[in-house]
């Protein structure tokens, strides 16, 4: 929440300068309080678990919000049952007329095939459009991230040798990008993807800035002017247990997988896994949902597209 101060007070500009969110005390008594509405488009087999990931963590600060829950029409789930997505999930036609303070775009597990054969590939550019009016703040992870910077700034995604699975060392390239703000110095995050995006290929888009990267698994935080789209590589979202079933999954299957990096301890799968992302996914999220959405977007919702 914010540091409320006096008018005037010399220390404002300061503040605001190191994008330290104050707020006046004239602000603090005209401001209305609404909750927060929350677009998440799971795109990701084991709904349930995503939707508890997210929650989890989008509720995990003093804010209220909202979450509604969108699935595509043009894509049949095989993994969840139609009685749970008729209760809890909207498409696309039903909720294109609202506005929404924020969305996320999670990932999916289609990174191998070319965009365009991706069965609900027409409706998710559809979606995708759909935000720049109707959306404050855009969050999207792993293969959205990589759909996202395709469909609005044709960046390629580029396969990998081998996959990039476990948990990596990242920095924060700016020193006052905001949705860091009190990380540290080095913070871990897990990653699962067969592509990258290339440093390179984003450079040359001017719209936008790099934020945040790592030595083995490269690109990780990207956004374009004032937190529009964010565009996260990795899985902060994560479980502590969610890589050690995607490894026993594919190792049970006879896929070729290595041991999640800096996961088990000593790399003994044996033992329990070392959660080293937890405080940093919180931070990520309350971040996103401070700076990017509740500061930005309008009491009135309806006032978004405009």
């Amino acid at each position: 929440m914010p540091i409320r101060i006096p008018n005037n007070l010399p220390a404002t500009e300061t503040l605001r300068n190191e994008n330290i969110f104050v707020m006046t005390e004239t602000r603090a008594l005209t401001q209305d309080i609404r909750p927060l509405e929350i677009l998440v488009l799971n795109l990701m087999p084991t709904k349930i678990t995503t939707e508890t990931q997210l929650a989890r963590l989008l509720g995990n600060t003093s804010l209220q919000v909202n979450l509604t829950f969108l699935t595509m029409e043009s894509h049949e789930v095989k993994n969840t049952s139609m009685s749970h997505m008729m209760a809890f999930y909207h498409t696309f036609s039903e909720i294109k007329d609202r506005n929404f303070d924020g969305m996320i775009i999670t990932g999916a597990p289609v990174e191998n095939m070319d965009f365009e054969n991706v069965d609900y590939w027409y409706e998710l550019c559809c979606i995708m459009e759909w935000t720049k009016t109707h959306v404050t703040s855009t969050m999207h992870i792993c293969w959205g991230a990589q759909a996202a910077l395709y469909y609005h700034y044709g960046i390629q995604k580029r396969a990998l040798p081998e996959k990039m699975f476990g948990v990596f060392p990242h920095t924060v390239e700016h020193k006052y990008a905001i949705l860091f703000r009190g990380f540290d110095d080095v913070f871990m995050a897990p990653h699962s993807r067969h592509t990258t995006i290339l440093r390179e290929d984003v450079e040359k888009i001017p719209d936008i800035k790099i934020l945040a990267t790592s030595e083995e698994a490269g690109l990780y935080a990207m956004m374009t002017d004032q937190g529009k789209q964010i565009f996260i590589t990795g899985h902060s979202e994560y479980d502590w247990d969610t890589l050690q079933k995607e490894y026993l999954r594919d190792k049970e299957a006879g896929k070729p997988i290595k041991i999640p990096v800096n996961y088990y301890p000593n790399d003994d799968e044996t033992k329990e896994p070392v959660v080293s992302w937890r405080s940093s996914a919180n931070l990520l999220f309350s971040n996103w949902l401070n700076y990017f959405v509740y500061q930005v977007t309008p009491y009135d919702i309806t006032a978004i597209d405009k």
